[in-house]
């Protein structure tokens, strides 16, 4: 009896900075987002302005995943914008994002970074803890008071921040 073919599937993904010809696919996956009240949606005109911030997983051309590293202040940032297609979620390409863009908060000294979500759960699991918003001054007083939801935000705030080597 002959033996049944195995076929081995390979999933490659790859992270990289963002470049300007993905804005669109990036403001359409937020948009997604945005409209489920799951994170703010950005213009393009925003995303322009700061897509060196984003970095992209990208599976066979195809931006599949985002996320923004924004500096705010001296040693302090915001991960911000982290968005995965849904049919792409479990694949860890949430979490290699959120890594990539802590990596590159330490490879400019930064110490801090913090995040606004609605999944807290998420962000603790990469080492993240509660934080009150009150230990993010620059952020309320920038980009929040912009918010259709301030001074009500209900987003928990939570904050990383670097010990040691790591």
């Amino acid at each position: 009896m002959p033996r049944p073919r195995c076929f081995v599937v390979s999933y490659v993904m790859t992270i990289r900075v963002a470049l300007p010809r993905d804005v669109p696919a990036i403001y359409n996956l937020l948009k997604g987002y945005a409209e489920k009240e799951l994170l703010l949606s950005r213009s393009y005109s925003e995303l322009y302005d700061c897509v060196r911030d984003f970095r992209v997983a990208e599976e066979e051309g195809r931006v599949i995943g985002t996320a923004a590293l924004h500096v705010t202040w001296e040693g302090l940032a915001e991960l911000r914008s982290l968005a995965v297609e849904e049919e792409f979620t479990g694949r860890g390409i949430g979490r290699n994002l959120a890594g990539a863009c802590l990596a590159d908060a330490g490879a400019m000294g930064i110490g801090r970074v913090f995040v606004l979500t609605y999944v807290p759960e998420f962000f603790r699991k990469l080492g993240f803890r509660s934080a009150d918003k009150s230990e993010l001054p620059h952020k309320v007083w920038g980009d929040c008071v912009k918010c259709v939801k301030f001074p009500d935000c209900d987003e928990s705030a939570l904050i990383w921040e670097k010990t040691g080597n790591g």
